[in-house]
């Protein structure tokens, strides 16, 4: 197990509250030993003007379920997890319904992490996978 905590959905939905993750109507719907899935709706609230799910809340789900999942491998208290990096290949264009997002680790360093986020349309189909690179450090 990579988690060192397994929060309840409802624990995580409602650290969520009215943050940007609430806003575009982000929901955690899955938490597993080493996962964690999310939906997100394709609706004004996250598409661009040609009606496509805009790639940049592909990233905020990306961000959102690696940066909540890195933060289940340590100890909050004395540790904290910031980005290093980002990168989102946009492979299929979604225009209505919801996706889905899930997270799963690659590297889980003392110093470092590495999640895969693979996102998909209703169908199952990949439209969306992301790599974000996050680094832990020691709060002050």
């Amino acid at each position: 197990m990579v988690f060192k905590r397994k929060p309840s959905l409802e624990e995580l939905n409602n650290q969520s509250l009215n943050t940007l993750v609430s806003h575009l109507g982000i929901i955690f719907t899955a938490i597993s030993e080493d996962s964690i899935s999310a939906t997100m709706p394709v609706d004004e609230r996250t598409k661009q003007p040609m009606g496509l799910l805009h790639g940049g809340a592909n990233v905020v789900l990306a961000e959102t379920l690696g940066s909540i999942a890195s933060s289940l491998t340590i100890d909050v208290e004395k540790q904290a997890c910031v980005g290093l990096e980002i990168n989102a290949n946009h492979i299929k264009a979604v225009k209505s319904g919801y996706v889905i997002g899930t997270t799963t680790p690659i590297h889980v360093g003392k110093s470092t992490q590495i999640w895969e986020i693979k996102i998909t349309n209703e169908q199952g189909q990949l439209s969306c996978i992301s790599r974000i690179t996050i680094a832990i450090i020691d709060k002050k």
